[in-house]
């Protein structure tokens, strides 16, 4: 998994058997983004000279990062690459338009499958948003999998570049949808005024304070009042967009403090308006790390438990990259891997592309 932060590269190894529909995660690997690769993966996001050929060669970059992120995980593991049934790989979205009905993921997956020697399952949205969904959230699915309880009301909330939530009640239909920025617009203002990729356990953030009138402004976006399913992404959110809205005075501690409470309140709001009545709520993703994000939830959410994936078994940082093992698994068995009263979609469907080693 390599996700909306343009971090690196997550690799999970995860085991299935009949007993473990959600599967076991054996071991991890992470590899980081070069610098170069990750400015150029930001510059595609938006329009530019020759987008074609810079994103094929991306697409082939990426490939053999990925591929040196599973070499790592295998060796690490003393896994041989023949107990591989195959590798999901996301890809790096660099344009998701469901609007305009189709999303991007930079990857070439018969390179990644040349260079491991293992089967590669990719482009897992473009099926959804055929058949009219949104493409994402996808990783509710495996929520559903892996995190629902029988007699307990769960939310489940994802805290990437962008957030989003998955609605888990003891019966009835499990929803979910993105709620809104996640870490993308702190890490860009972290970066652009500390030199820092990611604000340390929010930090630096919890050291401002907050501007209400900015936060409202943020805030008026029409994402979200936007009716779910829904999902996001740069297009909506990024830097370009948040500078639009700032007058130049304020401080810029100040501003990474209003970039948390904006994060809160996508995902307060979206838990008050669409599950008010959860009793849990778990964290996953980079969001889970930030200490002050965390605390401004708890309380911002009186009366519900709030806590990271990893109390229920499954990590927060590689619930994503384990997500997509699943997925991969789903495509391998020809069952569906949406949901469609998270995406939209008509009908459930079989996700991704098979790529034979």
């Amino acid at each position: 998994m390599s996700g909306t932060s343009l971090d690196g590269v997550d690799a999970a190894l995860v085991h299935f058997d009949a007993g473990q529909s959600a599967g076991q995660l054996i071991h991890t690997a992470y590899l980081p983004y070069p610098e170069p690769l990750r400015e150029r993966l930001l510059a595609i996001h938006f329009p530019g000279n020759n987008e074609l050929h810079r994103a094929a060669l991306l697409a082939n970059e990426l490939s053999g990062l990925y591929s040196q992120a599973v070499s790592r995980l295998l060796a690490e593991s003393a896994t041989a690459p023949d107990k591989i049934d195959a590798i999901g790989c996301h890809g790096q979205t660099v344009r998701h338009r469901p609007d305009a009905g189709y999303t991007t993921q930079l990857v070439n997956p018969g390179l990644l499958a040349e260079l491991t020697g293992i089967a590669v399952v990719a482009d897992f949205r473009s099926r959804d948003i055929a058949a009219g969904g949104q493409g994402a959230p996808l990783v509710p699915a495996f929520h559903a999998a892996a995190l629902h309880h029988p007699a307990i009301h769960r939310v489940i909330v994802n805290i990437g570049g962008i957030s989003n939530l998955t609605d888990l009640p003891p019966s009835g239909k499990i929803t979910g949808f993105d709620c809104g920025p996640g870490n993308l617009l702190m890490d860009a203002w972290c970066q652009r005024h500390t030199g820092q990729q990611f604000d340390h356990a929010g930090a630096w953030g919890a050291g401002g304070v907050y501007l209400p009138k900015l936060l409202k402004k943020l805030a008026a976006h029409v994402f979200f009042s936007t009716p779910a399913p829904k999902s996001a992404g740069r297009e909506a959110f990024n830097p370009d967009w948040l500078t639009s809205h700032l007058s130049g005075d304020e401080s810029a501690q100040d501003v990474q403090a209003t970039l948390l409470q904006l994060t809160a309140y996508g995902i307060v709001h979206a838990i008050e308006t669409h599950c008010p009545n959860a009793q849990e709520v778990y964290i996953c993703g980079g969001g889970a790390r930030n200490t002050a994000l965390m605390q401004s939830l708890r309380t911002a959410l009186p009366g519900k438990l709030l806590a990271c994936t990893d109390t229920l078994g499954i990590s927060p940082d590689w619930l994503e990259a384990h997500a997509f093992a699943w997925l991969a698994r789903q495509t391998l068995l020809g069952l569906p891997g949406n949901l469609t009263e998270v995406t939209g979609a008509r009908h459930p469907c079989v996700l991704g592309a098979i790529y034979p080693a």
